[in-house]
């Protein structure tokens, strides 16, 4: 096989250490490992890459790498790679339709252009190559598996200046938020919570009681929520007033 192929195969499905007979019987859950160790799957873009992961996470007894046959039930893919380029890109698309894993990238050098990509291809965590040392890989792992991100400082510091010119420069003129409500939704749940009735809040946004009616109608049928009570208290557990 030439180096172009090995390549090409190692990036669209990457090559796993296989469990024997016992491990695939003493497994319950799909997704889950045995012994509540965290289920991974490794994507590398050539060999070397791949066996060095590899070797990095199959000495953890936290860890158990899963055979190709099964690697999309892993709780967490980890994809490896010198830089985010198209077959890269491609590779995070198909991992992110799969609701089973969540997706972490290890990278050796991060262009500031492919925050965005990073976004809107649903990776959950960043490590730089050069910092991935065996403690750190599983660190990344384990808070993948438990439902949160993990980033460099200078990417998390990137993100947020990001978020933050989104909301000013592309929400804030269309009275939208970053939340589940837009501006006049969230003001007029938190007139709700400080006790005012329809015709008061009416007064207050200058609107119509039939519109205050109405928003906070959509808001209850768009949130499933059974009263204003129920809205005022689902708004303030979600940080949205």
């Amino acid at each position: 096989m030439t180096t172009a192929e090995t390549k090409s195969r190692t990036t669209e499905r990457g090559q796993y250490r296989r469990l024997d007979a016992a491990q695939r019987a003493a497994r319950t859950t799909p997704g889950a490992g045995t012994g509540g160790r965290v289920t991974v799957a490794v994507y590398a873009e050539d060999l070397i890459l791949q066996t060095g992961m590899i070797h990095q996470l199959r000495m953890r007894p936290e860890i158990e790498l899963i055979p190709e046959a099964e690697a999309d039930k892993a709780q967490v893919s980890l994809v490896v790679v010198d830089m985010v380029d198209e077959p890269t890109i491609q590779l995070l698309h198909r991992l992110q339709r799969n609701t089973s894993t969540r997706t972490g990238l290890v990278v050796g050098f991060f262009e500031s252009g492919a925050l965005q990509t990073m976004i809107e291809c649903g990776v959950a965590a960043v490590l730089r190559r050069g910092e991935a040392d065996q403690d750190r890989l599983i660190h990344l792992v384990t808070a993948m598996a438990n439902g949160e991100g993990v980033l460099p400082g200078d990417l998390l510091g990137k993100l947020l200046d990001h978020v933050s010119s989104l909301q000013r420069t592309v929400l804030d003129p269309r009275g939208l938020t970053l939340s589940t409500l837009t501006a006049r939704e969230a003001e007029m749940i938190r007139l709700v919570s400080e006790g005012f009735d329809t015709a008061e809040i009416a007064q207050k946004t200058s609107y119509s009681e039939r519109t205050v009616k109405n928003v906070l109608h959509e808001v209850a049928t768009r949130l499933e929520l059974r009263n204003r009570a129920h809205a005022v208290g689902y708004a303030m557990r979600h940080g949205l007033i």
